[in-house]
């Protein structure tokens, strides 16, 4: 007979903040050792059902709970923090506001050391989940200057290390290129079937968690269970589309060309080959010509032969050349730790070039201030928490506005035109520390919107964000840059590459590797394995349908995405 690990029944909650329950009437049961994906959009209540397990609820954020909720052999509200730490391991989708030690071997066996264990009892530990996690390598590093796929595995090791029965994910996969999406999901699954952990995995990426099995999916909508169901029932229905979470991409084109699902497992897009399918794949390609690209015009971003270097004889970026010409929208990609973060700080002012030029509009930038920079582009940082210093929403978007010495009424104006365009408006009032990761990313990117710059550097700008938001969020920026601001934006979002960019930069170990459209770039198996890109699931498609032209229906398909989308 399967255990009960955790048991909701009849639960409740309200933050004190709130006038409305945020978890209304949930009745979930977990049993012990599955693996369970937990799934809404932005709002949906499943952040907050996950800090009800892991004690942040009610020890940091209080409000009136009604119901009973068990964890393990802890009840709900009279566990502390750490007796729940002892049933809840949690990984944080922040993995940089997880770290303790200043080194990455301190990190992992910090929680030992605080139980006063023995040198020899955490030195073997250490060595252990070390070579579990892949960090051997790393362990006498900063926890600071790891990779992001690095970091998430530092967060992993420090928190497996205790060896909880319960792991709590909360969007593992936010700042992760596609690659190390995958290694971080293999990682985990391959750990709770070695382990018989209760994994409970909180995320937006549907398609990229279920490239490994899950046992089930609880689909969250306005604070309630809407569905509680395997993924493959899950895929067969349209429920993803109601709440507005994304689609596995290959199972929207089968449905799209109007094909009958193959009656074998939907996560496995091995299952989507069949002569028929092949077929409908070939027509539709014939039917939508991919998008042409958009004529040049006049320069405004330029590079010759850029470099950087923290130390000498260890570059980070190496004779970089490129030319953005005014009114693009360029997708800047490439593996954790590629040079990406760098080379927009050397755009904005942040850091200055050990050798090279930067030009805009023509002229040198190296005498430009970043202040002056910052008139004519805006950069949007990866770490949302970094750009934020107010306590009110309305105050923050507002705040460089006010720097600038615009007239309250027309701040008033901007700042609501650009929270309702960015769904922050009904939060206008609320302090910052209410919202939810991705609402502060939000805020933050409106906060650079309101300011009208010329060319915007967006940092992740979808991270952590549900289709809805993302949808709303990238057909705000695509309106924009119909309007003639030119747009980079550094993603490990291959559909958001594909369909919302015409160019793609990409950069591997701090050169640039290729510089074409996203359908070629991802139609590359040498580029995409140099830069830790996968192919999508619509290459995929194509290929194991056998279609001469993988790439061809790549973009095919987008182009008809954006002619729905755009009009």
């Amino acid at each position: 007979m399967k255990q009960k690990i955790i048991q909701f029944n009849d639960f409740s909650f309200q933050y004190d903040a709130q006038s409305e329950p945020t978890l209304k009437h949930i009745d979930l049961t977990i049993y012990a050792g599955e693996k369970v994906l937990i799934i809404g959009p932005s709002g949906s209540g499943k952040s907050t059902l996950g800090k009800c397990l892991n004690g942040l609820i009610p020890q940091n954020d209080p409000g009136k709970a009604t119901g009973t909720l068990m964890i393990g052999t802890e009840t709900f509200p009279h566990a502390s923090i750490y007796d729940l730490s002892l049933q809840v391991g949690t990984v944080l989708q922040d993995t940089d506001s997880q770290f303790v030690g200043l080194t990455v071997a301190e990190d992992i066996v910090f929680s030992l050391e605080n139980e006063q264990q023995s040198q020899s009892v955490m030195a073997s530990a250490l060595q252990n989940w070390a070579e579990k996690t892949a960090l051997t390598k790393h362990l006498n590093k900063k926890p600071q200057d790891l990779s992001g796929g690095q970091k998430q595995r530092v967060s992993m090791a420090g928190v497996l290390i205790d060896e909880t029965p319960i792991l709590l994910f909360d969007e593992p996969l936010a700042n992760l290129d596609p690659k190390t999406s995958l290694a971080a999901i293999k990682m985990i699954d391959q750990l709770h079937q070695d382990r018989a952990f209760t994994s409970i995995m909180i995320e937006h990426r549907l398609e990229e968690v279920l490239a490994a099995p899950v046992d089930r999916v609880i689909v969250m909508d306005e604070g309630v269970i809407v569905a509680d169901t395997t993924p493959d029932t899950l895929l067969r229905s349209d429920l993803l589309q109601e709440v507005g979470i994304r689609e596995p991409l290959y199972v929207k084109a089968v449905k799209k060309i109007g094909l009958q699902l193959p009656e074998a497992d939907l996560t496995n897009i091995q299952h989507f080959r069949s002569p028929e399918i092949k077929a409908a794949l070939s027509k539709y390609q014939a039917t939508y010509a991919a998008s042409a690209p958009a004529p040049a015009t006049e320069p405004i971003l330029e590079a010759a032969n850029l470099s950087f270097a923290y130390e000498v004889g260890k570059p980070i970026l190496s004779g970089l050349n490129f030319t953005v010409h005014r009114g693009e929208m360029i997708s800047l990609v490439g593996h954790n730790g590629a040079g990406k973060s760098t080379l927009s700080h050397l755009i904005t002012g942040f850091l200055k070039p050990t050798s090279g030029q930067l030009f805009w509009d023509g002229k040198d930038m190296a005498t430009d201030s970043i202040k002056e920079r910052a008139e004519k582009i805006g950069y949007v940082l990866q770490n949302s928490n970094q750009m934020l210093s107010k306590n009110f929403l309305f105050d923050e978007v507002a705040s460089g506005l006010r720097n600038r010495f615009v007239p309250e009424d027309e701040i008033k104006e901007k700042v609501h035109e650009t929270l309702k365009i960015c769904g922050l408006y009904p939060y206008r009032s609320w302090p910052l520390s209410a919202l939810s990761y991705g609402q502060k990313r939000r805020a933050a990117i409106a906060a650079i919107l309101v300011l009208e710059p010329e060319l915007i550097l967006l940092d992740e700008p979808t991270a952590g964000q549900d289709y809805q938001h993302y949808h709303e969020m990238m057909t705000f920026i695509h309106s924009l840059n119909q309007l003639g601001l030119t747009i980079i934006m550094i993603t490990h979002d291959m559909h958001l590459m594909l369909e919302y960019t015409q160019r793609t930069i990409v950069l591997a170990d701090g050169s640039i590797l290729a510089d074409a459209s996203p359908a070629i770039i991802l139609g590359d198996p040498v580029v995409t394995k140099a830069a830790n890109l996968e192919e999508t699931s619509l290459y995929t498609l194509a290929r194991v349908n056998q279609l001469p032209n993988p790439t061809g229906f790549t973009a095919a398909f987008i182009a008809s995405e954006k002619e729905v989308a755009h009009g």
